[in-house]
């Protein structure tokens, strides 16, 4: 009889970046469990602690800046020595400036680059260069990345557009170390970081008409993918972008 594939993270060590809220403390949350020990790493402290305080004694955070190489390595050296290695990086942290192309200052071009490119590089790099037995990396990139998106949102759309291409090269590129890299890719998802337009509630019924499951999505939607993607059960998938958008992406 063939061996059921294992969804569980027993024994693993994960790191997620903006873990301190939204969908990175959802899958904070989920990994423990599944049996994960979890360290939670938010340029948030406060959030990243009580989302750690909340898990219970399987989870730790460390209050990191992604945009800071230093900072980063150090974190990341840190989690390796304390545990002995990393398994699994779920690289979630991101930020964003909704401006006109023509309104959008170099200012917020370039802090959205900061976080959502050279962060998740930052992160991506460092994680694995301490996955000695592999490991599993999962980028949060979004709809936007694939697609023209719904209202002007220039530097967040081509920092996800270039998600969704750094995962493929790392896919690649990592492969022999038997690390698996692979993103989710979500619609609007109800959290802090969306407020201002989930709050609105003329856009949240125009987004939910496009929406043919007719709803925005929720943090917890997005875990079981990430899950999915973390665990053993997709041990030969990499390099593939799963959108998480109620079949928007299928119009």
């Amino acid at each position: 009889m063939n061996r059921l594939p294992s969804f569980r993270l027993d024994g693993r060590i994960t790191v997620v970046t903006g873990g301190g809220s939204g969908i990175g403390r959802a899958a904070a949350h989920m990994f423990a469990s599944a049996g994960a020990t979890v360290v939670v790493l938010d340029s948030n402290g406060a959030a990243a602690s009580d989302a750690a305080d909340e898990i219970g004694s399987s989870a730790d955070s460390i209050a990191t800046d992604v945009t800071n190489p230093v900072a980063v390595k150090e974190v990341f050296d840190e989690i390796a020595d304390r545990y002995g290695r990393i398994d699994v990086l779920f690289n979630n942290a991101g930020i964003n400036r909704r401006r006109d192309s023509m309104e959008l200052s170099l200012e917020d071009w370039n802090a959205v680059i900061a976080v959502n490119m050279t962060g998740m590089l930052l992160c991506a790099r460092s994680a694995a260069k301490h996955m000695t037995k592999g490991g599993s990396i999962v980028n949060t990139a979004s709809v936007l990345g694939l697609s023209g998106g719904w209202f002007p949102n220039i530097a967040y759309q081509a920092s996800k557009g270039a998600v969704v291409n750094m995962t493929r090269s790392w896919a690649v590129e990592w492969a022999s170390y038997h690390i698996r890299v692979n993103a989710i890719a979500p619609s609007i998802v109800r959290t802090p970081f969306t407020s201002a337009l989930t709050e609105q509630p003329d856009f949240v019924a125009k987004f939910e008409s496009l929406t043919p499951l007719g709803r925005l999505c929720e943090p917890e939607d997005m875990v079981g993918a990430v899950l999915f993607l973390a665990s053993d059960a997709s041990s030969m998938v990499t390099g593939h972008i799963l959108p998480i958008d109620g079949g928007m992406l299928a119009q």
